[in-house]
């Protein structure tokens, strides 16, 4: 019975020690543990999830990327004033400011997403790196203002490039950091047995802008129009990178992935993988910024004074009101068409089981076009009906939405030549849903399209088609569907009679289908 006792006691022993092994962060087996220092194990046991850094991170860099549209939607016209002069100055300074400055946050943010999806856990010291990140990438902004004022300047391109080096070494310093704690890394890399080759790589990427960024400081001083065409070069470095290895590739024929694993880890691959939580979160955080960014003009432009109104109206708030119908009618006007075009964002996602760099790239378009609609707002009712610069206004709008959807539709597109890997099998090509989908990413482009063409033809009427197409566009969301079934049923009968009805089709037959890119070819 003794030793059967000291059995029981050593058997109770072993699991407590299993339990407690069970409980540490990033444990995946027993011999990773035992193959760590007393240090290691320690750190280990201090690890984060890193689920609200990222988060902070999504929001903070959404905020810092949309708001530059205030100094474009704020500037004020004079009646008398022609809109197409006002807006080649526009284009030439604040509006090219936020496009520049849209494209390089959300550059920042993409190199962030790339990142921390190779470092998977964080602690102490990696975040309080990210937030030294954080606080130079919001400051970029300011700088390419200063640079876009005063062009002639280097001092604007001195600060930026100084951002930029920082920001590089910063994101240098958390890869050393995290390779040197494994445990803190994506769990491929731990078992991986080419852990330097992953650092060498990750730091050779990293460390390609900072360096650029330091010879166009350099060249600032010598001729610093060579300065700014450098800076673009690093703006759009992974395109053109691309673009002249597939036109390479194409002319001397496909070359080997030399990367250990058949992984892709910083290659500015168009297929590269991004988070598609972390898309949805600064997507959702654009959306609700610019609708919040209607609300505030509202707040500030249309509450009347209250001496002007019992002098002009005797008092009555409802006859002051009235005043202000057709900025209410563009407030609710802006605000469906924001939420809508976020429905469409968000019914497209619901589908996507991957998202990739290309329709990261596409998704950034559609938003900085989406940023834009609070221009758009501002100058429907900026100017007296009818007139010219109406008429103008209205047909920005139009465009600003037209592009917003059009990019929504391209990353779907996208989608559908690898959607094997990025789409859900029921809005693949042939699927049940694929119809549906694509009305559902068709509709906004045509009906901004649509809209533009008629108020060119009946320009008298311009606001009037505007805002019907405003107040047209969420019922035929809800009857979209039963559109496109009659749609497809007509279509059928007309054309193919005997064919069986493809969305009857069983889920388990759409992997028998060939993907959408050897359909085209």
């Amino acid at each position: 019975m003794g030793e059967n006792d000291d059995d029981g006691e050593i058997i109770e022993h072993h699991d407590d020690e299993e339990m407690e092994k069970r409980n540490t962060p990033r444990n995946d087996s027993n011999s990773f543990l035992e193959s760590l220092t007393p240090s290691e194990r320690d750190g280990q046991r201090s690890t984060q999830p890193s689920h609200r850094l990222l988060a902070y991170s999504d929001a903070l860099i959404s905020i810092i990327a949309t708001v530059m549209i205030l100094p474009v939607a704020h500037t004020k016209f004079q009646n008398n004033e022609e809109l197409k002069d006002s807006i080649q100055l526009l284009l030439t300074t604040k509006i090219a400011v936020y496009l520049m400055t849209f494209l390089i946050v959300t550059v920042a943010w993409a190199a962030h997403i790339r990142l921390f999806q190779v470092i998977e856990s964080i602690d102490d010291t990696l975040a309080l790196l990210n937030l030294a990140c954080m606080m130079l990438i919001t400051f970029l902004p300011y700088t390419f203002s200063l640079m876009a004022t005063f062009p002639n300047n280097i001092l604007g391109i001195l600060l930026f490039c100084a951002c930029v080096i920082v920001i590089g070494l910063i994101q240098a310093v958390i890869v050393v950091y995290g390779f040197s704690r494994p445990f803190l890394l994506n769990k491929h890399i731990q078992t991986s047995g080419n852990q330097a080759y992953y650092r060498r790589h990750i730091l050779e990427v990293i460390m390609r802008v900072p360096i650029m960024c330091f010879f166009a400081a350099i060249l600032s001083f010598i001729f610093f129009q060579l300065s700014y065409v450098l800076l673009a070069v690093i703006i759009f470095m992974p395109y053109i990178s691309q673009s002249l290895k597939w036109i390479r590739d194409r002319a001397i024929g496909g070359q080997l992935d030399d990367t250990p694993d058949s992984m892709l880890f910083y290659s500015y691959h168009p297929s590269e993988p991004l988070s598609k939580e972390r898309v949805e979160a600064f997507s959702d955080g654009v959306y609700a910024i610019v609708a919040t960014l209607l609300i505030l003009d509202i707040c500030e432009d249309n509450v009347p004074d209250p001496s002007l109104v019992e002098k002009e109206f005797d008092g009555s708030l409802i006859m002051a009101l009235q005043a202000y119908g057709p900025e209410y009618l563009a407030y609710f006007g802006s605000f469906a068409t924001v939420g809508l075009l976020w429905f469409v964002h968000h019914s497209l996602f619901l589908h996507v089981t991957r998202a990739t760099r290309l329709m990261g790239l596409f998704n950034t378009f559609s938003l900085a076009f989406i940023g834009g609609l609070p221009l758009a707002y501002q100058l429907t009712h900026e100017f007296p009906p009818g007139s010219r610069n109406e008429l103008e206004a209205i047909q920005i709008s139009c465009v600003i939405i037209f592009f917003a959807g059009l990019f929504q539709l391209a990353m779907w597109v996208t989608a559908l030549f690898s959607e094997r890997e990025t789409l859900h099998p029921y809005v693949r090509y042939g699927g049940r849903e694929h119809a549906f989908m694509f009305a559902k990413l068709s509709l906004y482009p045509c009906v901004a399209l649509g809209t533009f063409f008629f108020t060119c033809i009946l320009s008298r009427f311009s606001a009037f088609i505007f805002h019907l197409m405003q107040i047209a566009v969420p019922f035929a969301f809800l009857l979209l569907r039963l559109l496109v079934r009659v749609t497809l049923a007509v279509l059928r009968w007309l054309f193919c009679p005997a064919r069986p009805d493809v969305g009857n089709t069983p889920a388990e037959e759409d992997d028998s289908r060939l993907p959408f890119n050897d359909i085209v070819t």
